[in-house]
């Protein structure tokens, strides 16, 4: 079982921001009407609402009392809505980076190509393959086999297998000499 102090840690880091979005984030705030519930926008249309119904009412204490809870979300919401602003600039510009350095390899590659195609005794030549007479043939490595003769290898020929034996019980071992059935020949002497 848990223990009360845990418990009542958890539950009051529940309305704490956590570094998420806050922007779509529901809250509670416990303002001096009871709760309001809802993201941090709904939140401060509600206490500007509320402010306003204060004013009309003639209450300019609970109608500064709302404006200050009001102003406390919009704080939240402006720097949450800074940080993303933030992000968003940061990867724009690694991502301007990343282009740019795609448009140098780009344009290194470009100019390789066209100082190749320029100057052809810089361009990599292909390996030279000799096809000379298949006298040269053995000096190159290869084993020599029928087909490159030109003269056609028989068909090696198909050995038939012979049919197996249908396997039998193994027999049964033979009786030892002690629980052997005994024979005139094997009997002892009677004694006389």
């Amino acid at each position: 079982m848990r223990s009360s102090k845990s418990r009542s840690r958890a539950k009051n880091n529940r309305n704490r921001p956590s570094g998420g979005n806050v922007v779509n984030r529901v809250f509670d705030s416990s303002g001096p009407e009871g709760k309001v519930r809802g993201t941090p926008q709904q939140i401060i249309d509600k206490y500007n609402q509320l402010a306003r119904d204060a004013q009309l009412a003639n209450d300019r204490v609970a109608a500064e009392n709302f404006q200050q809870h009001a102003e406390h979300y919009l704080r939240m919401l402006s720097e949450a809505q800074r940080e993303i602003e933030a992000r968003r600039e940061e990867q724009e510009r690694q991502n301007r980076e990343r282009q740019a350095e795609r448009d140098r390899e780009r344009a290194e590659r470009q100019e390789r190509e066209a100082a190749r195609q320029a100057d052809p005794a810089e361009a990599p030549q292909p390996d030279v393959m000799d096809f000379a007479a298949p006298d040269a043939a053995p000096e190159s490595g290869l084993v020599e086999t029928p087909e490159s003769k030109g003269a056609e290898a028989p068909a090696p020929e198909k050995k038939e297998k012979p049919a197996r034996k249908p396997r039998g019980r193994k027999p049964k071992p033979a009786p030892a000499a002690e629980d052997a059935p005994k024979t005139d020949g094997d009997a002892p002497e009677a004694a006389e």
